[in-house]
C-alpha cells in the first residue's frame, strides 16, 4: 500500500518545481521517486534512468504527482456516477463508470480501489 506522506511529499516537490524552485537530487529524494515511481506503475529501470540528471528527475516527480493527481479524480468521478447510478436503479451503468475508469487508469491503488466497488456491487 502507497505511504500517503510520500505522495504528498511528491506533490509538494511538484508544486515547488511549478513555482520555479530547482529540484535538488539527494539520496532522500532519490529514495521517495523510487518508491512513488512504483506506486504509479513507472518501472523501476525507467525511474533509476530519470534519477542521474535533475532535470530529468523533475520530469519524474511532475510525472508521479500527475498520476496521483489524474487518478484520483478519475476515480472519484467514477465513484460519484456509479454511486448516483446505483441509487437511480441502473446497476449496469453503476458497474459500467468503475469499469471505464479502470480501463485507462494506470495507478495500481485507485485500480484496486475500483475493483473493490465493482465487487461490492457484485455481491448487492
Amino acid at each position: 500500500m502507497p505511504d500517503q506522506r510520500d505522495w504528498d511529499a511528491v506533490s509538494d516537490l511538484d508544486r515547488d518545481l511549478r513555482n520555479g524552485t530547482a529540484l535538488e537530487i539527494t539520496e532522500e529524494l532519490r529514495d521517495l521517486l523510487r518508491r512513488t515511481a512504483v506506486d504509479v506503475a513507472i518501472p523501476a529501470a525507467e525511474a533509476e534512468r530519470a534519477l542521474q540528471r535533475e532535470a530529468d528527475a523533475a520530469t519524474l516527480t511532475t510525472e508521479v504527482a500527475r498520476r496521483i493527481r489524474e487518478g484520483s479524480r478519475r476515480l472519484s468521478r467514477a465513484l460519484t456516477e456509479s454511486t448516483r447510478r446505483q441509487e437511480a436503479g441502473d446497476m449496469d451503468g453503476a458497474r459500467q463508470a468503475l469499469r471505464d475508469a479502470q480501463a485507462v487508469e494506470v495507478v495500481p491503488l485507485y485500480v484496486d480501489i475500483a475493483q473493490i466497488q465493482l465487487e461490492s456491487l457484485d455481491g448487492d
